[in-house]
């Protein structure tokens, strides 16, 4: 249960991020979740009458430990944290509140893992299994578009019809922000899309009724596909080509950028390509490249191994 005055202060700071920040659909139910997690936590411990501005610092780092004991991961404690100096933020500009509690607050530090990624002949490997039945087309459009583009599968599954140049290769995408990017679709990708959009869609579409005209990918019943639609699906190939678990429609992202690089393409590109804001956030990328090259090496030249003995 949450008190009033925090319900009060969080359906103004809900319709804040929609319209003014016209934030993801995604971060508005993450930061909805978190801000009633940490209500709910203030409920039990200062009673019902608590608000927004009775919090203290010493409450949100009890509220941050406690996360901590419940076994968090330290991604989805500092998400939480992001939450609440946003929610203040909104809170000190309409005059709820007179200070943040979490303004001057760290979270975990998060340890830096190197994104997975499949090697080209296992990308090769998975694009070759889906059938060539209306859902196979649409899967391996699907993998086809991941793996040439570097989309988010949140973006993916955003894309309408519309939105597809096939005669020059394009795709125009809505990421994160609402933010706008065009992005390459390459040969392969445009031959899958011409061919779910010749033989694969019209069957899918033809299972609802009224037909769905906008979207791109459809699910099995003729609807706009989801974002779990695609998670599953890949899994289903995942295993069919006998690679490792752990592969999700982000890998493929992963594999974008990492061959990209591998292959000498410039970082900034990089960068825009995948949509991201700043530099740093694709220089992870540098490093895994780096790690493949040494490995490369240590295969490759005569005299890089150590003589055993």
């Amino acid at each position: 249960m949450i008190g009033a005055a925090f319900q009060e202060g969080l359906e103004g700071f809900i319709l804040y991020l929609e319209g003014e920040k016209q934030a993801s659909p995604c971060t508005v139910t993450a930061y909805r979740a978190d801000i009633e997690q940490f209500a709910a936590f203030v409920y039990e411990r200062r009673g019902p009458e608590a608000g927004p501005g009775d919090v203290d610092t010493w409450l949100v780092r009890r509220f941050l430990g406690w996360l901590n004991q419940l076994g968090r991961e330290k991604s989805s404690i500092n998400r939480k944290l992001a939450a609440l100096r946003s929610f203040y933020r909104f809170l000190l500009r309409e005059g709820k509140v007179e200070s943040s509690p979490a303004a001057l607050l760290a979270g975990p530090r998060r340890e830096k893992r190197l994104p997975r990624f499949l090697s080209y002949a296992e990308v090769e490997k998975l694009l070759a299994i889906p059938a060539a039945t209306p859902l196979g087309l649409r899967d391996r459009a699907i993998m086809e578009t991941l793996y040439a583009s570097g989309i988010r599968v949140s973006e993916l599954v955003g894309l309408n019809q519309e939105n597809l140049d096939l005669e020059a290769g394009y795709a125009r995408v809505l990421g994160k922000g609402r933010r706008e990017r065009v992005v390459p679709l390459g040969s392969q990708a445009v031959k899958a899309l011409r061919d779910y959009l010749a033989r694969g869609r019209p069957a899918l579409a033809a299972r609802r009724n009224p037909p769905e005209a906008k979207a791109l990918y459809l699910n099995h019943l003729g609807g706009r596909l989801t974002v779990r639609g695609v998670r599953e699906r890949l899994n289903h190939y995942v295993e069919k080509a006998a690679l490792n678990s752990g592969i999700s429609p982000h890998t493929l992202r992963h594999c974008f950028a990492t061959h990209m690089l591998e292959r000498g393409a410039d970082l900034r590109v990089v960068q825009e390509l995948l949509g991201h804001v700043n530099l740093s956030t694709t220089q992870i990328y540098t490093h895994l490249s780096q790690a493949r090259l040494r490995e490369i090496y240590q295969e490759a030249h005569p005299r890089a191994k150590r003589s055993e003995g």
